[in-house]
């Protein structure tokens, strides 16, 4: 772990940066956006896509894709960079999951994306809630690959293997940023933890593809992000993204820097040079993007 960077004043005022050009995205034609948008919305259903205002919503809907987010739209943790709302949360709904399968079928998709917001009020922290989402997915579409994006479940080790022992394609648990920022970004979260995570899915069902997550233009130096891409490594992680951190609200903390793609083009290089099996980089690329392409490049 690297020694604690200077952190912005977590007191001081949010600003916003304006953005440079080349952030900015050409919005897609066609009705297949709205397609989406509407099936999601009359299945009653929460996609990250919306919630965490993910730049490549319309992207990914105008594809018919999305990713669908579990257990309600309120988050028990508040993260300083994330838009997802953290009002109170509300009793698990049990026929989430076939309204998932459900819309997983009408979509036609092949490969299906699963997160959800943190639940530290739970047990198990949502694990069985994730299993039981692969389940009726599998029965209803039993070709389509599962990856899940999760929390760290406090470290509930038991809650991580009854999720291994139903596994999807991919588990998915974004590291996010380097230590050092830690206190400021992810204040209730913890980086080794976050690491040992990772590990521990590798020693209890090694067949399952691992990947992680950082964002950059918090403030994180080089030699600390190489670092942190080199420890998410050693836990024998499979695949990387690495995007441009965007802030979502005046509420959230403020872009140090925005990264050229000429710099993620070289963070790719260095991700793959460490050892990674797939990384996808650049300013717009968040953890579910492409994802069953970077699947591809891990079997």
């Amino acid at each position: 772990m690297e020694s604690a960077q200077t952190l912005p004043n977590p007191c001081k005022k949010t600003r916003r940066t304006a953005k440079p050009k080349w952030l900015k995205q050409r919005l897609p034609k066609g009705g297949a956006y709205e397609k989406t948008r509407r099936l999601v919305k009359e299945s009653a259903l929460w996609t990250v896509c919306q919630e965490a205002r993910c730049p490549n919503q319309f992207e990914c809907y105008g594809k018919g894709t999305a990713t669908f987010m579990l257990m309600g739209e309120n988050c028990t943790r508040n993260c300083r960079f994330c838009a997802v709302s953290h009002a109170g949360t509300q009793p698990l709904d049990p026929d989430e999951p076939a309204r998932i399968a459900g819309a997983v079928a009408k979509m036609g998709l092949q490969y299906a994306v699963l997160t959800s917001v943190t639940r530290d009020d739970l047990e198990d922290g949502g694990a069985a809630h994730f299993v039981a989402t692969i389940r009726a997915i599998k029965k209803k579409c039993p070709s389509t690959k599962v990856e899940v994006l999760i929390p760290d479940f406090q470290g509930n080790d038991k809650a991580l293997r009854l999720l291994c022992s139903h596994p999807p394609s991919v588990i998915n648990h974004n590291v996010e940023t380097v230590a050092g920022l830690y206190p400021h970004v992810r204040p209730q979260a913890q980086y080794d933890r976050s690491l040992e995570l990772l590990q521990r899915v590798k020693s209890v069902n090694p067949e399952i593809v691992t990947k992680s997550g950082l964002m950059v233009g918090l403030g994180e130096s080089r030699q600390a992000l190489v670092r942190t891409m080199a420890d998410i490594h050693a836990t024998g992680c499979d695949l990387l993204t690495l995007g441009q951190y965007l802030q979502p609200t005046v509420q959230n903390i403020a872009v140090e820097r925005y990264v050229p793609p000429e710099e993620f083009a070289e963070l790719k290089n260095i991700a793959l040079s460490i050892g990674f099996k797939g990384v996808a980089a650049g300013p717009h690329v968040r953890s579910s993007y492409q994802a069953e392409e970077l699947y591809a490049l891990a079997i």
